[in-house]
């Protein structure tokens, strides 16, 4: 199931909890979840597979996220880190990353040290709802922002291509990830 469905459906249950809460009277506590049912549909129709804007969410090069992309998708941007992290943890046996080439790793968001592959590799972040990790350098670090379940334009795809075939030549592993790998 693609991102845009799961969303939707997280916002159609907070919207029906918000309904909920005005009709019995608890008005202020509505609102919250009115609002957040809002923020979940625009998620949802942004990362739709016809639609596909994911610098709505407005990470930028450096992988980090503006203050108000921050206040406005708060509760979307934990609950992705929070998932992203259970996940994981439930999937211990699965490898984090797999070796595709000499120097050339794929796999999901490097949220510890130990989860990046050996030599200090640059990484290009195929994610647009997970930041930058504080201990990969900017200087090698490629924001490629995609949605979970969706491609990278021809574009980017040419654009990492060579930025990654630079940083080999010059001897650098290469860590490409998406949210899950």
């Amino acid at each position: 199931m693609g991102i845009s469905k799961v969303i939707g459906i997280a916002g159609t249950a907070l919207l029906v909890t918000s309904v909920g809460l005005w009709k019995i009277g608890l008005r202020i506590v509505a609102v919250p979840f009115l609002a957040t049912s809002t923020i979940a549909y625009i998620i949802a129709v942004a990362s739709h597979n016809s639609i596909n804007i994911p610098w709505i969410l407005g990470k930028n090069s450096k992988g980090r996220f503006p203050i108000w992309s921050s206040v406005l998708f708060g509760p979307f941007l934990i609950l992705a880190r929070v998932y992203a992290t259970v996940k994981r943890h439930m999937r211990k046996k699965e490898a984090v990353y797999n070796m595709i080439t000499e120097g050339v790793y794929l796999g999901g968001w490097p949220f510890m040290l130990k989860h990046l592959p050996p030599g200090d590799p640059s990484v290009i972040d195929c994610t647009c709802e997970l930041p930058r990790s504080d201990f990969v350098p900017t200087n090698e670090y490629l924001c490629v922002p995609t949605w979970d379940t969706r491609a990278p334009t021809i574009s980017q795809i040419e654009f990492a291509a060579r930025w990654a075939c630079e940083k080999r030549t010059k001897g650098k592993p290469v860590y490409v990830h998406c949210a899950f790998g």
